[in-house]
């Protein structure tokens, strides 16, 4: 490099600017309103990266080097948060009950998604109409 840093001096300034940016957050997802019921969602948002670079000389005397790095990202629903009348639930979704018991508690939610996923498909071909 023509300034006189490494690779390893660049990446230890990358990951010194990405420490905050670089770890797993919990996030308050927005309001799904269904009737007379809102669900919250909640979900851990996790973020990572990791680099390699390497250099070196083959059998025949030529000379090498290399590198990469890669970034990741997974988000994870963790639990619903369930608002009717004057009730607020929190049912944790990594349990089959409890995604059970969200269904129940929100009578015609499935009905919702299926009707507001016919109006953005008609909606997507209207537009592509005009």
């Amino acid at each position: 490099m023509s300034n006189g840093s490494s690779i390893p001096e660049n990446l230890e300034v990358l990951f010194n600017k990405l420490q905050n940016f670089l770890k797993t957050e919990t996030v308050v997802g927005e309001p799904i309103v269904v009737g007379e019921t809102t669900l919250v969602p909640i979900i851990s948002v996790s973020f990572g990266c990791g680099t390699g670079s390497g250099g070196g000389t083959d059998d025949k005397g030529a000379n090498g080097s290399g590198g990469g790095l890669g970034f990741g990202a997974k988000v994870t629903p963790n639990a619903m948060l369930v608002i009717k009348n004057d009730s607020v639930t929190m049912l944790p979704v990594n349990n089959k009950s409890n995604v059970e018991n969200l269904l129940q508690m929100v009578p015609g939610i499935m009905s919702k998604f299926k009707k507001d996923k016919k109006n953005n498909d008609k909606e997507e071909k209207t537009t592509e109409e005009a």
